[in-house]
């Protein structure tokens, strides 16, 4: 019998790089610290720098000899993807690991900076524009991997080009998180395709944490029935240092390999140690994933330079 993967098994990182949102908390937080341990350089992209020096310190007191790098990233701004992205490349000309965990769960309607709908400007526009504004000096590193942080929740969204945004209505939290959140895979599968197509030495990989006791769902609270259910959560919930498994998975583990989708082994998918899960078959529509590619393009007016003019197939 297999054993379960964990976090003993992430390989030595010395001399990588890995950048990851939303490093502060939860599952970000317990992923850059296991990849400081293995003696990755981790880069933490937060939008609070107040939080993301706590989270260094909590870090770097369970991992003394951390290398650390903090830089503000609000991925709800476009200026301030571009800030960071300018920053990130003054003095890093490789990026081994991408991790693209940030993200916002079923909040009331509200929009970005940019004018998006918040939930899809932030866990998709926001990384598809960070992915590829960081694409040279993720090109430029060989074995390189991009790993998109999705959900179960993916299954309750579809993805309706004429009213993307919900600029004529029909918004729900739930829906608009289910659909940013199958956005983040037709991203990674589409992204696999373009690296494939370029001969880039880069893969695009997925994960989900299952259900995992973080503050992402604080917007919950307000629903009465989300409050007297909290018990029984607790005790379906898996703690955060289980639901970066899969991610760090995705990012390490030397068997993985682009297009592959990482998530808890356990009933339903809701804890348990990682292994490779399946999507749905809207996640994997070619059709869809090449029209949101292009709509997001337009949208943060961030292009992917050699893999926009690869040849396109299906």
């Amino acid at each position: 019998m297999t054993s379960p993967w964990t976090a003993d098994d992430i390989p030595d990182q010395t001399g990588r790089t890995a950048l990851v949102t939303g490093a502060n908390s939860g599952i970000g937080f317990e992923t850059a610290k296991e990849l400081a341990r293995k003696k990755a350089h981790v880069v933490m992209a937060c939008r609070d720098p107040h939080k993301a020096r706590s989270a260094a310190d909590a870090i770097r007191a369970d991992v003394p000899d951390a290398s650390l790098e903090l830089i503000d990233l609000d991925l709800a701004d476009l200026a301030s993807v571009r800030t960071f992205a300018g920053t990130f490349r003054e003095s890093h000309d490789r990026l081994d690991l991408l991790i693209n965990n940030a993200g916002i769960m079923m909040t009331p309607y509200g929009t970005t900076a940019d004018g998006f709908e918040q939930q899809f400007g932030t866990n998709h526009l926001g990384h598809f524009a960070l992915t590829g504004l960081l694409i040279d000096p993720i090109l430029a590193t060989p074995g390189a991997r991009v790993v998109n942080v999705s959900s179960g929740g993916h299954r309750m969204g579809s993805i309706d080009f004429d009213n993307l945004q919900y600029e004529d209505g029909g918004y729900g939290p739930a829906r608009a998180y289910g659909r940013s959140k199958l956005a983040n895979l037709l991203f990674t599968y589409e992204l696999q395709r373009r690296f494939r197509r370029a001969g880039a030495r880069a893969e695009a990989l997925a994960a989900h944490p299952g259900s995992t006791d973080t503050d992402l769902g604080r917007h919950l609270e307000r629903y009465r029935a989300v409050r007297l259910a909290r018990p029984l959560t607790g005790w379906i919930s898996q703690s955060a240092a289980m639901g970066a498994l899969p991610t760090l998975r995705a990012a390490t583990d030397p068997d993985a390999f682009g297009g592959q989708y990482f998530g808890p082994a356990g009933r339903m998918e809701q804890r348990g140690y990682p292994k490779i899960v399946p999507s749905n078959d809207a996640s994997h529509d070619a059709d869809d994933a090449r029209r949101l590619w292009d709509v997001s393009e337009a949208l943060t007016g961030v292009s992917y330079g050699p893999l926009d003019t690869a040849t396109v197939d299906g």
